[in-house]
């Protein structure tokens, strides 16, 4: 072996764990010890420096079946079945090789479900990117790595036959050279047959399944653990190469298996690959463990037992099984064709013992590398960014930006910015439809839903990561994250029970880093708590850093939950004209991280001043208990049929949400409200959501019952967007309150102008709701629609056409204080922008 202290440094190992190393082996380790002490003991495996913070969630509740520490969460949805879930990174990997970095993401994600038994029914996603717009080697860059993310997450999840049903897509200059790629998946399984990564009764057989292991993804989960340099492509040995068809074959037999009693437990093969699953299996279970590596398919010649170890080769699965069970485990992996070998057994040691052709060469006790890992106690300190930015007051750099522009200009920009238009050319290349049970997929901005056909009731699924507000305050950004992924979730009908986390944050050897990562988990431990939605699983992904610039914090979240009953599961579009609009909430002065900001900074509305493009002042402030209360509101006038369509008041604020529901619906509306500011129309005010309501008055008393504002906008109707604001400095004291609707609504809905003159193409693209499958207007009750009728509704959806009558462009002009168009022109900047903006035809 090369000199030590060489070792040490190749390894990531500091002279402190080479001393822990000495004193719990009692000898000097060799190259393969110190392969395994390296790969367990980093911050991918261990979580040494994030453990003493996680530990405060809150990760119990009567439907949770299993929470964090295995290998995904569990939650009892009725009827004797259960919901088993996980968020988790792929982010240096992807950086580096972006197509299959992003692939074996959602390969490895899949198998921590079907692992536990279930499965996978649906699959959402979180991608984030640089300044893709700019012109030049970043923007390049950036484009490149979003088509590789997206193949790669597509060519994947399309093989496995699993929905993917959302996601989201950000991009900020903090992303400019670490590029964050998040995989989520959903399996349902029968709520007594979970399977646990456990490893126990001595002398039972360790079998080996899956691919053969060749030297792809070596040092991974080290490489994983470390920050970045410009130059990735040394880098690129490190990552795994996936294969769909092998995985869909590696579920089928497993779940094939798992109908038979004849297993112990099981665990993937995932981050430091053999040594990560027997480790931990053994580790969990209090057992030893020994291996005899020559017994290991192997796909290359030459691999040694540290290679075998430390590979990540994909579509690998490790078992514990009963004794005498072996011959029948290998005649199910042989009708799959896949490798299936005894390469060990369990052992009473509590030691891993490793041989090599009848040699020992490796002998380590379990505890000190799994159970008993080192944790860190890094230091913290409060970033000096935090308060220089709240000095500033964001609406004032907005109102000297936006002066000279209209609402309906501000719309315009904002419906076309690359964070709140359309995604299709992202979404269309996933299956949304496959197994034929989705109800509500990507194109909504809301949650997802699937229909859970084993017991009648649907599952539905949120991701969201405000990464602005949490640049700026990482603990009220990160309650918000998990109140806006249950909000989501409950403005689908679907009650939020639980959530997975997936935590990425820059380098912890920084102070700074480190109460960023203490302060988000403080916020979320707090929102959980009130919200009553449990972590039950999740990751931690660190060092995502290049050359010292850390990225944002950006805590995603995935919020799950249910309905009893799909017929309740409504979408965002409106459904009919003549009902009453309302808003559940009161809009306040909200700028701070908002798009509005963002859009100023960079020169939307006029010469840009140059600098970053930094959020500035505070967050948006949460009240969680009156969210909770929201969220009663929401599920309750839902299953009362008094709440027909909803959209939640997200980037862009109250404006554009009325546009989004009347783009998705093709259906106008017309609206009249009271607010100190005109600018506060796009404020991004938390815990408000605009409703369709079948009858206001009922709405209203039921929000009364909850204690929550309720207050009347306007009515759906035409094919116009109008929005008009009374400048009301009266409400200032209030900071924005909602006054009521303006009487007279009905006559000046007869004569607002329909279809003001559009300065864009000529040829609308109709609003699709669902991947071009469901389209909104077609999707008015949740349904699934056969096959046979996509194409049909499709081709209607594609060729109708909206009233071609127009209003004069003077009347807008003469009145900046409203919002006029028509659905054709605000449906063509919304769905055409996002191709624009990365440069390639639609």
């Amino acid at each position: 072996m090369q000199d030590m202290p060489s070792a040490l440094q190749a390894h990531k190992l500091s002279n402190d764990d080479y001393k822990q190393i000495l004193a719990i082996l009692g000898r000097e380790p060799n190259l393969v010890e110190l392969g395994i002490f390296s790969a367990m003991w980093s911050e991918h495996c261990s979580y040494k420096s994030s453990k003493i913070y996680l530990k405060g969630f809150p990760t119990s509740a009567p439907w949770v079946i299993q929470g964090p520490g295995e290998n995904a969460g569990v939650i009892d949805i009725g009827g004797g079945y259960a919901a088993v879930f996980k968020v988790e990174s792929h982010n240096h990997p992807s950086f580096i090789e972006p197509y299959a970095g992003a692939a074996t993401g959602v390969g490895g994600i899949m198998r921590d479900i079907f692992t536990m038994g279930a499965r996978p029914v649906a699959s959402l996603d979180s991608i984030r990117f640089g300044e893709i717009w700019r012109d030049d080697e970043v923007g390049r860059k950036h484009k490149s790595l979003l088509k590789g993310v997206v193949a790669g997450i597509g060519g994947y999840g399309n093989c496995m036959g699993v929905p993917t049903i959302g996601g989201e897509t950000n991009f900020e200059p903090c992303y400019n050279g670490n590029i964050l790629v998040n995989a989520f998946c959903l399996g349902i399984a029968k709520a007594q047959e979970i399977f646990y990564a456990k490893a126990q009764g001595n002398g039972n057989p360790v079998l080996y399944v899956g691919s053969k292991t060749g030297r792809d993804g070596l040092g991974g989960a080290v490489m994983s653990s470390d920050s970045f340099s410009q130059d990735s492509k040394s880098l690129r040995p490190t990552v795994q190469v996936g294969d769909p068809f092998t995985e869909k074959l590696l579920l089928e037999a497993c779940l094939e298996l798992f109908t038979q009693d004849l297993i112990i437990g099981i665990q993937d093969m995932g981050a430091a690959g053999l040594t990560s699953s027997s480790f931990e299996m053994a580790g969990r279970s209090g057992s030893g463990m020994r291996l005899y590596l020559d017994r290991v398919p192997m796909r290359e010649r030459g691999m040694n037992a540290y290679e075998l170890m430390l590979s990540e080769s994909q579509e690998r699965m490790l078992i514990c099984a009963k004794k005498g069970a072996e011959e029948q485990i290998k005649a199910i992996f042989a009708k799959w064709e896949l490798d299936c070998e005894v390469i060990g057994e369990v052992t009473q040691s509590g030691d891993m013992e490793l041989f090599w052709e009848e040699q020992k060469v490796a002998h380590i006790p379990i505890a000190p590398i799994t159970e008993n890992a080192p944790i860190l106690h890094l230091p913290t300190k409060e970033p000096s960014y935090i308060h220089t930015l709240r000095k500033l007051n964001p609406l004032e750099s907005i109102q000297h930006h936006t002066a000279q522009h209209s609402l309906t200009d501000i719309a315009r920009v904002l419906l076309g910015s690359i964070d709140i238009c359309d995604k299709e050319w992202i979404y269309s290349q996933y299956d949304s439809s496959v197994q034929t049970n989705t109800l509500i997929a990507s194109g909504q901005g809301e949650g997802s839903v699937v229909r859970i056909k084993e017991n009648g009731a649907a599952l539905g699924a949120a991701i969201h990561a405000p990464v602005r507000y949490c640049y700026l305050n990482p603990r009220e950004g990160s309650k918000i994250a998990v109140a806006r992924a249950g909000r989501k979730c409950a403005t689908r009908g679907i009650k939020p029970l639980a959530i997975s986390d997936c935590l990425n944050f820059g380098n912890p050897n920084n102070p700074e880093v480190m109460w960023q990562f203490k302060e988000s988990c403080e916020g979320i431990k707090e929102a959980c708590e009130i919200l009553q939605t449990p972590v039950v699983s999740g990751n931690v992904s660190l060092y995502n850093q290049t050359d010292s610039t850390d990225i944002y914090p950006t805590p995603t979240i995935v919020s799950v939950g249910l309905a009893s009953d799909p017929q309740w599961v409504i979408d965002s579009a409106f459904t009919k004209e003549g009902s009453k609009i309302a808003l559940l909430g009161e809009i306040g002065e909200d700028f701070g991280g908002s798009v509005l900001e963002k859009l100023a900074q960079m020169g939307a509305f006029g010469a840009h001043l140059g600098g970053e493009i930094v959020p500035s002042g505070d967050s948006p402030q949460i009240d969680l208990a009156r969210e909770k209360r929201l969220w009663d509101l929401l599920l309750s006038g839902i299953t009362k049929g008094l709440i027909l369509s909803a959209k939640e008041v997200g980037e862009g604020g109250l404006g554009i949400a009325l546009a989004k529901m009347s783009i998705l619906s093709r259906l106008g509306c017309a609206v009249q409200i009271a607010l100190p500011k005109r600018e506060m129309l796009f404020s991004q005010t938390q815990s408000c959501v605009v409703v369709e309501t079948s009858d206001f008055a009922q709405l209203q008393e039921l929000a009364k019952l909850h204690s929550f504002p309720c207050a009347l906008l306007g009515e759906v109707g035409g094919n116009s967007i109008s929005i008009q604001v009374k400048i009301d400095s009266a409400l200032g004291e209030q900071c924005g309150s909602v006054a009521d609707f303006v009487k007279g609504t009905n006559a000046k809905f007869a004569n607002l102008p329909q279809n003001p003159q559009s300065n864009h193409s000529p040829t609308a693209k109709p609003a699709t709701a669902v991947q071009g499958e469901a389209e909104a207007g077609f999707f008015r009750t949740p349904r699934i629609l056969e096959k046979d009728n996509q194409a049909e509704c499709k081709k209607s959806a594609q060729t109708q056409k909206l009233d071609s009558s127009t209003a004069s462009s003077n009347q807008q002009a003469s009145n900046p204080q409203a919002i006029y168009l028509s659905i054709q022109e605000a449906g063509e900047i919304f769905f055409q922008s996002f191709t624009k903006h990365l440069g390639i035809n639609a």
